[in-house]
């Protein structure tokens, strides 16, 4: 007479006849298996279906960038493939003095060129600092800090626009005051980067120390080096905030077609401009736009991912 008894994962089957214990596969581990296989192939389908939905956007303003302004002008279109491939949007866009994107597009960049140096500077001293370091009032600083960083920042958006007024770094000078409203309070997010030196061993920090190194070097020569993936990460992340910037460079620049940046400008050809007639143009300036921010991530991803995981840890 046999007695099968199941303990998780496995069937124990004891022989009292034979005085043995024979282990035998579990059936149900084939169904498991094949539910397991199920259940992944419906979230990667969904996830698939995600992006798609997130990509739909993109390539719809990439096809109809292809369609001349000229010939097949107009914003509503029945039709998603141009009926013939013309390159007249980018044309005017990069040839035509008349559309100024080159004016914006370059202010764009001076902007995100400086702070992408400026706070990365600026984000991974304070990230050391507080790393290191300990004196008075440094968990205060870091409470006051969180709890500034609730707020969201078009609050002050009135105070910041009569200081700059005062200063002269409105309209025509929008773009220096841009760029010191975004350094300006840089510092405030130095959260994943105080993360990842969390993790770099102190050991080395007291090592060149007791070597003769001072803080500086210690940050410079050491550091550093190891922080590559949270450099690049706080660069991209400082470059992205202007390049994409609307509400407040519209504030800052308002009036000053000069002044605009390319964000600011796409808007105003089919908010102020003739829609119709503009559409494809600004569809273009869309993928121009979008070029360097897709060039940049694809060339650093693997630092980027790097950066973002190595500094989501409890510090």
């Amino acid at each position: 007479m046999s007695e099968k008894k199941q303990i998780p994962e496995v069937d124990i089957v004891v022989d009292h006849e034979a005085g043995v214990i024979r282990e035998v596969k579990p059936e149900h581990l084939r169904s498991k298996s094949g539910h397991e296989k199920r259940i992944n192939g419906s979230i990667y389908a969904v996830l698939i279906l995600i992006s798609i939905i997130w990509l739909a956007p993109f390539v719809f303003l990439v096809f109809q960038s292809f369609r001349s302004y000229a010939t097949e002008s107009g914003a509503m279109v029945a039709y998603l493939l141009p009926k013939q491939w013309s390159l007249d949007n980018y044309v005017w866009l990069l040839t035509d003095p008349s559309s100024k994107f080159l004016r914006w597009y370059g202010n764009t960049l001076i902007v995100a060129i400086f702070c992408a140096v400026l706070q990365t500077f600026m984000v991974l001293s304070v990230s050391y600092t507080l790393s290191r370091l300990r004196f008075r009032g440094r968990k205060l600083i870091m409470n006051v800090v969180l709890v500034l960083g609730m707020f969201p920042g078009f609050l002050t958006m009135i105070t910041l626009y009569f200081l700059l007024k005062q200063l002269g770094l409105t309209q025509s000078g929008a773009v220096p005051g841009m760029i010191l409203i975004y350094v300006a309070s840089s510092g405030m997010g130095y959260y994943i980067s105080k993360g990842f030196f969390d993790t770099i061993p102190k050991s080395l920090d007291e090592s060149a120390r007791i070597d003769g190194a001072t803080r500086l070097q210690v940050f410079r020569m050491i550091i550093m080096p190891l922080a590559k993936p949270i450099v690049i990460y706080t660069v991209l992340m400082a470059f992205m905030a202007p390049w994409g910037d609307y509400v407040f460079a519209s504030y800052i620049a308002f009036g000053s077609e000069p002044n605009y940046n390319v964000a600011v400008g796409l808007y105003q050809w089919v908010n102020v401009a003739d829609y119709q007639g503009f559409f494809t143009r600004f569809c273009a300036g869309g993928v121009l736009v979008a070029m360097p921010i897709t060039a940049l991530f694809l060339a650093l991803q693997k630092y980027y991912v790097e950066g973002v995981t190595g500094g989501a840890v409890k510090g």
